[in-house]
């Protein structure tokens, strides 16, 4: 199979149909064997029973329903388990994603050699609201990656190699960072494709300023997995050994100047009297309780039995 292409969606009962018939036009004009994936995040209007609809029309329509609202990422992980095709597309369900740029991406993973294709919507129908903290999110995500050349990391318009998906774990709403997840799984032949990005036809945006400031701390959450995941001993170990070290060389000197007067004769109270003495102790302890969370983090793998356990009512 050439093509599996990945729609999560929630509440799109209206785009479905256009949607899916735009895709099957363009496939069939490029003869490409495929299959439409798509995957109900717990939708509470139509959209399972419109799915349903156009499985019962076309044997190349796949369905995966959620019991509830679980987000874009599960609905991705779940897509990818499922996808067979060589090269995978994913796309918004919206409508707001072109299946026309299905071809060129297709190519460019194939006859580019490259193992992902992340959209660019150079120009943009979203408001200020979504479009100003896109460009904050993406010249962070840039830096903090090192995947200088991507403009558009959260794109929902994607191509992979399908070792790509294989290989990576999409969790949380870590589907603003796959191209770092493919970066840190050993694909690094990330390329990017200006596509054309269309107004939304039905419905409203998904889109809140709770998920700008989630997609910072998933950003650093990832950072330091990439960085400390199979050895945080190294993070909070050292941090934990400086403090201690600080915290003792400052008990050390409060005493030594207690000894130091005493031996003197000189005026001198007692070491508890003296703010020093406790902010050392402090740091002694926040120093050891880092330490220990470093040894405890070696021996605790970081990846949780029941992560991608998700609830699946159906598939067809």
């Amino acid at each position: 199979m050439d093509i599996s292409v990945v729609i999560p969606l929630y509440n799109e009962e209206e785009s479905l149909p256009e949607l899916y018939a735009w895709i099957a036009r363009v496939m069939q004009e490029g003869g490409f064997s495929y299959e439409v994936i798509f995957v109900d995040d717990g939708s509470t209007d139509r959209s399972w029973e419109v799915v349903q609809q156009l499985r019962s029309e076309s044997d190349r329509v796949k369905g995966i329903k959620f019991r509830r609202n679980y987000g874009k990422s599960p609905a991705l992980y779940c897509g990818f388990a499922e996808a067979q095709g060589e090269v995978v597309i994913t796309m918004d369900a919206d409508l707001q994603d072109s299946p026309d740029e299905i071809p060129a991406l297709y190519r460019m993973i194939v006859d580019e050699k490259l193992d992902l294709v992340s959209g660019w919507k150079q120009k943009r129908y979203d408001p200020l609201s979504k479009t100003i903290p896109t460009k904050l999110f993406n010249a962070t995500a840039r830096r903090v990656s090192g995947i200088h050349n991507l403009h558009d990391f959260n794109c929902g318009l994607k191509a992979y190699r399908r070792d790509v998906v294989k290989n990576i774990e999409v969790y949380g709403e870590m589907h603003r960072y796959i191209p770092y997840l493919a970066k840190n799984a050993g694909f690094n032949r990330i390329g990017e494709k200006v596509v054309h990005h269309q107004a939304r036809k039905y419905g409203h945006t998904k889109f809140g300023f709770n998920r700008f400031f989630n997609g910072y701390l998933d950003l650093i959450t990832l950072w330091f997995l990439s960085t400390f995941g199979i050895k945080p001993m190294h993070f909070f170990g050292l941090l934990g050994s400086l403090m201690f070290l600080f915290g003792l060389v400052a008990v050390i000197a409060v005493g030594a100047g207690k000894l130091y007067a005493v031996y003197h004769g000189m005026h001198y109270r007692l070491v508890t009297d003296s703010p020093y003495f406790y902010l050392a102790l402090t740091a002694m302890i926040i120093g050891t309780q880092l330490f220990l969370a470093g040894f405890l983090g070696e021996l605790i793998s970081r990846n949780a039995p029941d992560r991608n356990n998700y609830q699946i009512e159906t598939k067809i």
